[in-house]
């Protein structure tokens, strides 16, 4: 009963109620002191019960009205919740909402605007820590080359060398001989353990020359099947998303599903990447152990690396999980298309 009341409509119509109880009293105690005359005594009471059905109806109506423009505002609030900052509100003639409307669609277009400007120095960013990284790498490989020239270059030089004597040493004395044998067996097994050292520092770049759909395809079921898990994945990209964007979408999901590895001893993994018109909504869920976001952290270093990603971007992240019934990662980032930055850009030099 208390929930109902919480409610405008209902409030509203229970206030129209209250009025025809109190109408059809008035008539009542009119006829009842002589000021109103009713031929039938009875006739007061269907008198009194058709103006509270009216009543009624009109309170009812009048709530609805006003309660499917609150719902209308309740739902749209709800999609820049989830992301969605295309939103905006119709223009009505009820001057009661079209101030109110109004006001949500200006304060929707300040907060596209900004957060337009927020994904594009984020992805300013991201692409500036990429070239960062293109240099690490080109340094981490002249490194590497020296590496394998002052190590197994000259390990495997030496293995030739030995090898070139070998057979002259084992005709003249075959004790040196099997010494000399002994020695590229030791050599050999420790270049190549210098050569797994090496390769073992290398990572390799998935989406180098491939599109976030390409990568995906490929990367994707090869790591569930190296870590023994069975996976769904479905692709809906239409191509537009930037080149920072789809590296920061790769690298959260090679993150969620590093997670997922680590604590979830899950079986099944479902991932789904869909681009819309306004947004990208990655979803990726497991049949795991799950866990309570109260009382339990484990992986939250993982979570809180895909938030700050998602959040670079102006997205957010949404996780949902329960001990024993596994856990779902969505991830929201807001997408705008080149013609809105570009007119932006064009808006921000004629204010300069």
């Amino acid at each position: 009963m208390v929930t109902i009341f919480k409610s405008t409509k209902w409030v509203l119509l229970f206030y129209f109620l209250l009025s025809g109880v109190v109408t059809s009293g008035v008539i009542y105690m009119g006829n009842y002191m002589g000021y109103i005359e009713i031929k039938d005594s009875r006739m007061w009471l269907f008198y009194s019960l058709g103006i509270v059905i009216f009543i009624v109806v009109i309170g009812y109506m009048a709530g609805q009205r006003i309660q499917r423009g609150i719902d209308l505002l309740d739902l749209n609030m709800l999609q820049v919740a989830k992301g969605n900052l295309s939103v905006r509100m119709p223009v009505v003639e009820d001057q009661s909402f079209a101030r109110v409307y109004h006001e949500f669609n200006m304060m929707m277009e300040a907060m596209e605007k900004k957060m337009k400007l927020l994904q594009r120095m984020g992805e300013q960013e991201v692409m500036e820590q990429e070239k960062a990284s293109e240099n690490a790498v080109l340094e981490e490989r002249r490194r590497m080359a020296r590496d394998l020239h002052d190590t197994v270059s000259q390990q495997l030089f030496a293995i030739h060398m030995s090898a070139s004597a070998l057979p002259k040493v084992l005709v003249k004395n075959e004790e040196q001989g099997k010494e000399v044998l002994k020695q590229l067996i030791e050599m050999s097994h420790m270049a190549q353990k210098q050569m797994r050292a090496l390769i073992a520092q290398l990572r390799p770049v998935e989406l180098e020359g491939k599109s976030l759909s390409q990568a995906i395809e490929k990367w994707f079921p090869d790591y569930c099947r190296q870590n023994g898990l069975k996976g769904v994945n479905e692709l809906e990209l239409q191509g537009d998303i930037s080149e920072a964007i789809e590296h920061q979408l790769f690298l959260i999901i090679q993150e969620a599903m590093a997670n997922i590895v680590k604590h979830a001893h899950a079986v099944l993994v479902s991932m789904s990447l869909r681009e819309g018109t306004h947004q990208v909504v990655l979803s990726i869920s497991d049949d795991g152990q799950g866990f309570d976001g109260k009382s339990h952290k484990q992986g939250s270093y993982g979570l809180l690396t895909m938030r700050e990603r998602a959040e670079k971007l102006g997205g957010q992240v949404e996780i949902i999980s329960k001990k024993g019934a596994g856990t779902t990662i969505r991830v929201h980032i807001p997408k705008f298309n080149q013609r809105d930055n570009e007119h932006d850009n064009h808006s921000g030099e004629v204010e300069v």
